[in-house]
C-alpha cells in the first residue's frame, strides 16, 4: 500500500540515464530559482513600513529612499554573483567558494547560514502566501496554520516528483505574478499621470499611528533598511544551481541572473512607490497586506484584484521551491564531503535528493507551527544567514581572483571586493538592529551547526581509520561455533530458530530463558523437555524483572569460557501479517539487540516466523 501511494504522489522511477535530460531552459529556470527573490516583493516593502510607522506616519515617507538603497545593494550583489557563475560553472554556492578559497571552517559557516536561510525561506514564503489568501478572504484566517502546513506538504510532493516537472508547474504562477504586478504598476502610473489616483479603502488605522512608540533616529532607519533587505534573499540561488541549466550552463545562468535582478528591482521600487503615494501601511488589526491594499485601491473589487491576490499567493507559496532546489543540493555536497549523513548524498528514484527535500519540509513545518504562520514574526530571523553567506562568498571570490589571475581579474576583484565590503556592512547592521528581535537565535545556531558538521566529519574519519586494511592482520580461525538462542516462551516461532542454531553450531547450542514469573518458568521447563530435541535450557534469575541485564551478563560469561569460539546470538521473531500489528506487541527484542550489538558488539541473527493473519 505504501509503495502504491508513493507512486501516485511522486510518479514512476526514472533511470539514472535520464539525469542529463532533466536540465532547465532559462525561462523555466527563472521560475525555479528566482521565485524566492521575486516573491519577496510581496512583503519587503511591508517590512520596511512596519518599522517606520513606529515613528509615525510622516516617517513612512522615507520608505522609497530606503528601497532605492536596497535596490542599489541588489545590483551590486547581482553583479558579484555573476562573477561567481563564470568562475564556478559547475555550481558556485557560498559553501563551495568559501571552502575552496578561505578554508573548511568559513565554508561550513556559509553552509550553516544557507541551510538555516532555506528553512526560513519556506516558512516565510508559505506564511506570506497564506496571508495573501486571508487578505482577500478574511474568513479563512482562523485556519492559516493548517493552510500553511497543507501548502508545505504540496510543494514537498511536487519537488519529490522531480526537477523538470516541478519547474514546469512553477513557471505558470511566476509569470502570472510578474504580469499581474506589472499591470498593477502600469495602472498606478496611469492614475498618477492623469491626476486621479484613487484613495485606499477605509480601514481601521494602525494602532501605532495613534501614539508614536519610537523617535525617528538613525537606528530606526537602519532597522527599516535591515528589514527591507529580505528582498535580497534568494539572489544566490542561481549561482548554486548552475549545473541544472541547459548548456552552455554558465552563460544561461548569467543571463537568467540579470533577468531576475532587473525584474526584482523594478517591482520592488514600484510597489514601494505606490505604497508611498497611496499611504498604504501594515495593519495589525485587519491583517490586510500592503500589496492587497494597493490592489483594492487601483483595481477595486474586480476580477483583476483577485487575479493579483491569487498570483501573489501562488508565487509566495511556490517560492519555497527555490529552497527545495538548493537545500537538498547543498546538503548533498556536505554529505559528499562527510559533514552530513551519507543519506543526503543519494538521489531518490525520481533523480532528486529525496532525503534533503523531506528534512526541509519537516523543519519548515515546525517553524510554521511554532510561529503560528506569522511571516512578520519570522522576518527578524531572516536575512542574517543569507548576508553572512553573501560576505563569505564574495570574500572567497577575492581570494580566487588573487590566486588565479584570470583574464580581467582586476575588474572581478573590484566588483567582488566592493560587494564583500557592502554585504559585510549590511550584515553588521542586520545583526545589531535585529539581535534582540530574534536574530540572536540564528547567530547562536550557526556555530552549533558548524560544531555538529565537524563532529560528523570526525566520526567518518574515525570509521575509515578503524576499517582501513593498512597494518591489518588476519584474525585466527575460530575453533568452533557457539550459539545462544534467546527464547521468551515455547511456540512455533521458536522451532525454526533452534533448527538454524543446530545447523550452525551442531551440539554446541544453548537456549536461554529469563525467569520473570516462577509459575510460567515451571511450565516452560516441563514443555521444553517434550519439544526441544535435547537442546539444553538455561534459566536466568531476574529478581528485578529485567530482561536485558541477565542476558548481557550471561553472554559475557559464555564468551569468557569460550574465548576461541565464534559466538552467535540467535533471536526468534514472529512477523505479523500487517505492519500496524507491530504496535500490538512489545518491542523488547529491539532493546536487547541494541545492547548486544552496540554495547557488547556481538553477532546477532534473527530468524523470522511469518504469521498468516
Amino acid at each position: 500500500m505504501f509503495l502504491q501511494l508513493k507512486r501516485i504522489l511522486v510518479g514512476q522511477p526514472l533511470a539514472t540515464s535520464r539525469l542529463h535530460h532533466e536540465r532547465l531552459s532559462k525561462r523555466v529556470a527563472l521560475a525555479v530559482f528566482s521565485s524566492d527573490a521575486l516573491s519577496s516583493v510581496a512583503y519587503a516593502t511591508e517590512a520596511i513600513l512596519a518599522i517606520l510607522i513606529l515613528a509615525g506616519a510622516l516617517a513612512t515617507g522615507l520608505s522609497l529612499w530606503i528601497a532605492v538603497g536596497i535596490t542599489f545593494l541588489l545590483i551590486i550583489v547581482g553583479f558579484s554573483y555573476r562573477q561567481t557563475i563564470h568562475a564556478y560553472p559547475n555550481g558556485g554556492g557560498a559553501y563551495i567558494v568559501a571552502h575552496e578559497n578561505l578554508g573548511p571552517v568559513p565554508g561550513l559557516v556559509a553552509a550553516a547560514s544557507l541551510l538555516i536561510d532555506y528553512v526560513l525561506t519556506v516558512a516565510v514564503s508559505i506564511s506570506a502566501g497564506v496571508a495573501a489568501i486571508t487578505s482577500a478572504f478574511p474568513f479563512l484566517a482562523p485556519i492559516r496554520i493548517e493552510m500553511a502546513l497543507f501548502f508545505i506538504a504540496l510543494v514537498t510532493v511536487l519537488n519529490l516528483r522531480g526537477v523538470k516537472e516541478s519547474g514546469t508547474i512553477f513557471a505558470i504562477p511566476t509569470y502570472l505574478f510578474i504580469g499581474s504586478l506589472g499591470l498593477l504598476l502600469l495602472t498606478g502610473l496611469y492614475y498618477h499621470l492623469s491626476g486621479g489616483l484613487p484613495a485606499l479603502r477605509a480601514a481601521v488605522p494602525p494602532p501605532v499611528l495613534a501614539e508614536h512608540t519610537e523617535a525617528l533616529t538613525l537606528f530606526l532607519i537602519l532597522r527599516a533598511f535591515a528589514a527591507g533587505c529580505t528582498a535580497l534573499t534568494g539572489v544566490e540561488a542561481i549561482s548554486n544551481g548552475v549545473p541544472a541549466f541547459r548548456p552552455p550552463e554558465a552563460k544561461n545562468a548569467s543571463i537568467t541572473l540579470i533577468w531576475m535582478v532587473s525584474i526584482l528591482g523594478g517591482m520592488f521600487l514600484g510597489i514601494t512607490w505606490l505604497a508611498s503615494l497611496l499611504g498604504a501601511l501594515p495593519n495589525e488589526v485587519t491583517h490586510e497586506t500592503v500589496v492587497s491594499q494597493i490592489g483594492r485601491a487601483l483595481f477595486g473589487e474586480t476580477p483583476m484584484y483577485f487575479v493579483l491576490q491569487a498570483a501573489t499567493a501562488m508565487i509566495l507559496i511556490l517560492a519555497a521551491n527555490t529552497a527545495y532546489a538548493d537545500f537538498p543540493r547543498l546538503a548533498s555536497l556536505l554529505a559528499k564531503d562527510r559533514y552530513l549523513p551519507r543519506q543526503f548524498a543519494s538521489r531518490g528514484d525520481r533523480l532528486v535528493f529525496s532525503n534533503g527535500i523531506l528534512v526541509l519540509g519537516l523543519f519548515s513545518a515546525l517553524l510554521v507551527v511554532g510561529f503560528r504562520a506569522n511571516e512578520i514574526a519570522l522576518l527578524p530571523l531572516y536575512a542574517v544567514g543569507v548576508f553572512l553567506s553573501f560576505t563569505l562568498s564574495q570574500s572567497g571570490m577575492i581570494a580566487h581572483h588573487l590566486r588565479e589571475r584570470e583574464p580581467a581579474w582586476r575588474r572581478g576583484l573590484l566588483i567582488n571586493g566592493f560587494g564583500a565590503i557592502l554585504t559585510l556592512c549590511v550584515l553588521l547592521i542586520i545583526a545589531v538592529t535585529k539581535f534582540t528581535h530574534g536574530a540572536w537565535a540564528v547567530i547562536v545556531l550557526i556555530p552549533f551547526m558548524v560544531w555538529a558538521f565537524q563532529k560528523v566529519s570526525q566520526h567518518y574519519r574515525d570509521v575509515a581509520r578503524q576499517l582501513s586494511l593498512d597494518n591489518a592482520s588476519i584474525p585466527p580461525t575460530p575453533k568452533r561455533e557457539t550459539a545462544i538462542v534467546l527464547v521468551s516462551g515455547l511456540h512455533k516461532g521458536i522451532l525454526p530458530a533452534l533448527q538454524y542454531a543446530r545447523a550452525l553450531a551442531g551440539e554446541n547450542v544453548t537456549a536461554v530463558y529469563v525467569d520473570l514469573d516462577p509459575e510460567a518458568t515451571a511450565k516452560m521447563r516441563q514443555r521444553w523437555e517434550q519439544w526441544c530435541c535435547g537442546v539444553p535450557l538455561v534459566v536466568l534469575d531476574s529478581p528485578y524483572r529485567s530482561l536485558v541485564e541477565p542476558i548481557a551478563r550471561y553472554v559475557q560469561q559464555v564468551e569468557a569460557r569460550h574465548k576461541d569460539d565464534a559466538l552467535t546470538i540467535v533471536m526468534p521473531e514472529f512477523v505479523p501479517a500487517y505492519r500496524w500489528q507491530y504496535l500490538l506487541h512489545n518491542q523488547t527484542a529491539v532493546l536487547i539487540k541494541m545492547v548486544l550489538r552496540f554495547q557488547l558488539g556481538k553477532i546477532i541473527t534473527t530468524v523470522p516466523y511469518k504469521l498468516e493473519k
